[in-house]
């Protein structure tokens, strides 16, 4: 892969004697993220069960390879040059969900946040409304204390059962050891989270599902679809990201294939067939230009992954 180091070349063929057979060669990830755009994955593996989870913990633990959990993608820019290590998925088993007559909701790390919402809804239980709005997985969601519309992930998260990828250990992470912040968490990128439980509220499934009905709607009046991941940067205290940008004239902003979203200046948009690396050029410029022009400092909240040009 471009840049790619010879300490980084010999940790992804000594994963790939290990997970000979199961692990794929140069898979494009970017595609797999809600930008669309971006380069691959030295190794790919998707886990559907114990023996796949159990092969890439002793690939990780014996090659000490980079590792990267992809969900649904959808707070990710992968860069053109793609990642140097090994990239993994969570499927099978660990996309199921058990709603319990205690309000108890046991959710695998690969299901989508809308089902968890719509699905919990629908039986009766409330406190995840928001969650339809968020178009993340459950293990991307407990990873960055996922919101929106005034709530956050640690609000209803009792635990999460957790791998550490470097010794192939799975332990219940309670919602404090978590140590949950404004989308951060704890956990680290040889954390693989496998399933999330929650408590809910039980409630009426009428109003829940108007409430969810009404969430939709704002999401599609106010913020833009197409190729781009969600809020660009975090909102600063006490403040708004996306008044920040608009502020400094920065909407419509245009680097190359990307552009700040005229409808939401805090979502940065990717055109079809664009390129990572512009969105990632974008992104710096409007950084600069609003520490220049309005004395902030905005943080990211996008994760990056790769070396980008």
């Amino acid at each position: 892969m471009t840049g790619t180091t010879g300490e980084q070349a010999a940790r992804i063929e000594a994963a790939a004697a290990e997970l000979k057979g199961l692990a794929l060669r140069d898979e494009p990830i970017g595609p797999k993220t809600t930008y669309r755009t971006g380069g691959a994955a030295a190794l790919y593996v998707e886990i559907s069960g114990p023996a796949a989870l159990e092969a890439v913990a002793r690939a990780v633990a014996t090659s000490g390879v980079a590792v990267l959990a992809l969900g649904r993608g959808s707070n990710l820019l992968v860069a053109d040059s793609g990642f140097a290590g090994l990239c993994v998925a969570l499927a099978g088993d660990y996309a199921g969900l058990e709603l319990r007559d205690d309000g108890l909701a046991r959710a695998g790390a690969g299901v989508d946040y809308p089902v968890l919402a719509r699905r919990s809804a629908v039986a009766g239980w409330t406190g995840m409304e928001w969650a339809v709005g968020i178009p993340g997985s459950v293990g991307g969601a407990v990873a960055m204390n996922a919101g929106g519309h005034g709530a956050e992930t640690k609000d209803r998260l009792v635990g999460a059962l957790v791998v550490d990828l470097r010794t192939g250990e799975a332990a219940e992470w309670s919602s404090s050891a978590l140590a949950f912040s404004y989308r951060h968490s704890a956990l680290h990128a040889h954390h693989l989270v496998l399933s999330a439980t929650y408590q809910l509220a039980a409630g009426d499934p009428e109003r829940a599902a108007g409430a969810i009905s009404e969430i939709v709607a704002w999401r599609r009046a106010h913020q833009p679809g197409g190729r781009n991941a969600g809020s660009t940067f975090s909102n600063p205290p006490g403040d708004s990201a996306g008044r920040l940008i608009e502020a400094a004239g920065l909407k419509g902003l245009r680097v190359g294939s990307a552009q700040v979203s005229e409808k939401h200046a805090n979502f940065v948009q990717s055109d079809t067939n664009g390129s990572a690396d512009d969105v990632f050029r974008l992104i710096s410029e409007v950084r600069r230009l609003v520490l220049e022009r309005l004395g902030v400092e905005l943080s990211l909240e996008l994760r990056t992954v790769g070396e980008f040009r």
